[in-house]
């Protein structure tokens, strides 16, 4: 079993991977596979006819047996994909990666999801032979459709279908390289959305499409896609997944938007069965300094003016990043397809947030208030009966000890933390 996580040392994807990495048992069908894998079934040969006759109860058995650690070893890596690039400080990002690196079967590629012929080397490296199964044929993309894919430097549609054909060989002959691919690789952020709007299409549109086309080419059947809860802008709270989210308020809601139907025509076309994840407002420890939960924490720390865009009476959704990573990989079961919230559930007011902060600080911030930005919502607020339906999830972290887990991060690593440029 392989999974690849691409953004994986951004905020979300570095928890995603550590959940994946400590506990692989919460992964659907995680047990399954280690009852039916050759290390299991020679240990289960090795135990005699007394063991065959009394016959295999749990899949605890077999590892008891043979220790999950072994099996994992064996069996199970987590790819990790990221091009760190410095949309914020990479130091922070660099941390991140160092903690996955510290388990065995983590294995990290520095590359882009925009840039097609490396991931599709990628995708090749990780293709096991099915010698001495009959090879099977696999659609071969359609090259001569390919547009603004960079090959060698060269925008892919100025070359034509022989040149794009050399970049990269034919996979003909090799097997799936992935059981799934969660895509939390993005250009995130409202604002700078709005500054440099170009960045968001080509990561969140275009690398998200040439993810889809290496796994409708390589086979690969499960993809997550992380949207966020900025498409529900002007909507009725609670924020429903049925709900129209066609007037996105800005160029980073709009290219979710536009991730989410190419992640629709890909599973009707080529039944690619995809999990759509909607985040509401994520934070804890490690988070990203461009936004208020890392910006609060730090700005009061160092008595830095904290400022507060608007009254601080807007409304998020907070969720815990632990509790979005365990959502995250309960939506690697068969959906078909699906559109998901994960969301908190309980709204609070961002001078609320804020207030928790001074507490366990135990510090007063000096606040100053700036105009609203116009690409804020006033309020998010997330349905979650489907999250508990299909998923069964809900979130366990409260705010005050998500909080409190996130200012203890801060302290511990205040060597980097304190030094992070605030975006």
């Amino acid at each position: 079993m392989k999974i690849l996580v691409t953004g994986c040392a951004g905020f979300i994807g570095w928890k995603v991977c550590e959940f994946l990495l400590r506990k692989p048992e919460l992964i659907p069908g995680f047990q399954e596979s280690c009852v039916e894998s050759k290390a299991a079934q020679k240990v289960l040969s090795q135990r005699g006819s007394e063991r065959n006759k009394k016959g295999v109860s749990s899949w605890k058995e077999i590892l008891l047996a043979r220790s999950q650690a072994q099996w994992e070893k064996e069996n199970f890596k987590v790819i990790g994909v990221d091009n760190m690039n410095d949309y914020y400080d990479v130091r922070l990002k660099e941390w991140r990666l160092a903690q996955l690196k510290k388990f065995p079967n983590f294995e990290f590629h520095q590359l882009d999801i925009e840039d097609f012929p490396s991931l599709h080397q990628l995708f090749e490296k990780y293709s096991v032979p099915q010698s001495p199964l009959p090879r099977r044929e696999r659609n071969k993309p359609a090259l001569s459709k390919v547009e603004g894919v960079r090959v060698n430097g060269v925008i892919a549609n100025k070359l034509s279908s022989s040149q794009l054909k050399q970049s990269y060989p034919s996979t003909n002959q090799t097997s799936v390289p992935f059981s799934a691919v969660i895509n939390l690789a993005a250009r995130a952020g409202v604002r700078y959305s709005l500054e440099n709007p170009f960045v968001y299409y080509s990561t969140n549109v275009m690398g998200n499409l040439n993810l889809l086309e290496l796994c409708r080419e390589f086979g690969v059947k499960k993809y997550i896609f992380a949207s966020s809860s900025s498409l529900y802008a002007g909507q009725k709270m609670p924020f429903k997944e049925t709900l129209p989210v066609n007037e996105p308020i800005s160029p980073y809601a709009a290219s979710k938007k536009s991730g989410e139907v190419t992640c629709y025509t890909y599973h009707k076309l080529y039944d690619i069965d995809i999990t759509i994840l909607r985040y509401f407002t994520v934070y804890g420890p490690a988070s990203r300094p461009d936004m208020s939960p890392f910006r609060f924490i730090s700005w009061i720390d160092r008595d830095k003016p904290v400022i507060i865009y608007g009254d601080g009476k807007q409304i998020r959704d907070f969720t815990y990043v632990d509790d979005i990573a365990i959502g995250t990989i309960n939506a690697l079961k068969p959906v078909g397809f699906d559109i998901i919230n994960l969301g908190g559930n309980e709204p609070h007011k961002l001078i609320d947030f804020l207030h928790v902060i001074e507490k366990y600080l135990n510090k007063k911030a000096n606040i100053v208030y700036e105009p609203f930005h116009p690409a804020d919502m006033r309020a998010t607020w997330a349905d979650i009966s489907k999250a508990k339906e299909i998923l069964n999830w809900r979130p366990k972290t409260k705010i005050e000890k998500g909080i409190e887990s996130a200012i203890k991060w801060y302290i511990e690593n205040r060597s980097l933390a304190a030094f992070v440029k605030i975006a």
